[in-house]
């Protein structure tokens, strides 16, 4: 059997693992609280693998992680994901764009793209609006 990789939690630590672990904001995070909750627990890592729906390699690499750097290494690292295709500094322009074809979204799409050199679907143009509207409803 290999060595036991149990990390020892104060106090501090072990309410806010449990907050993170029911209040957090993704279900990433709160996983991840959740596996070093039963690491500290003295269960091995295949066990929590097997409860957290992960590979024991990815266990005992997060519970290195929160060893190293505390609660905040479990949370994503900026620059993860997909960037978006659309953002702010686009935002002026489209919206021009839809307003000189109101009724045809199709042709201020095609326009849009003809001045920003950007290509996107119908349905991430509409999407955008729609987040935009809700921005200004809301």
């Amino acid at each position: 059997m290999g060595r036991v990789n149990t990390p020892l939690l104060t106090a501090p630590e072990r309410s806010d693992l449990e907050a993170g672990f029911k209040l957090g904001d993704s279900h990433c995070f709160r996983n991840r609280c959740h596996v070093i909750l039963l690491k500290a627990e003295g269960r091995s890592s295949k066990d929590v693998g097997m409860i957290a729906g992960m590979s024991h390699i990815s266990v005992n690499s997060w519970v290195t992680r929160f060893k190293c750097e505390g609660i905040s290494g479990l949370l994503n690292k900026p620059g993860q994901g997909r960037k978006p295709l659309l953002t702010g500094a686009d935002k002026d322009s489209l919206l021009a764009s839809v307003k000189s074809h109101r009724q045809r979204l199709q042709t201020a799409k095609a326009e849009w793209e003809r001045e920003s050199g950007k290509s996107v679907s119908s349905s991430t143009v509409r999407r955008f609006l729609k987040v935009l509207v809700e921005d200004i409803n809301g």
